[in-house]
């Protein structure tokens, strides 16, 4: 799903212009940055929350010549998915 595509459905549902939608995903992508920026997470009660974890620096393997190559240390945003929605896709297969 596009943003575009996100911001038409949730116009659709929401009686919002197209516009309004997309104004609103980017005030909810500014205020969700501007938590994690800031080292907090991000909890949606039955969606998920959003939160930082550190990633040491270590050694991995390039798989195409397998030569040892070192990866550095870094932050990422992680997801964990909260129950209401885990429970809404658990019967959903997956394409492949």
């Amino acid at each position: 799903m596009t943003k575009k595509e996100f911001a038409d459905k949730m116009a659709a549902k929401t009686g919002m212009t197209k516009v309004d939608s997309l104004k609103a995903y980017d005030a909810f992508l500014s205020v969700a940055s501007d938590y994690l920026k800031k080292g907090e997470r991000v909890a949606l009660l039955g969606f998920g929350t959003f939160a930082l974890q550190h990633k040491d620096a270590r050694t991995a393997r390039n798989p195409r010549d397998g030569k040892s190559i070192k990866v550095a240390a870094k932050t990422v945003v992680k997801f964990k998915a909260g129950k209401a929605l885990a429970d809404s896709v658990v019967k959903v297969k997956v394409k492949k």
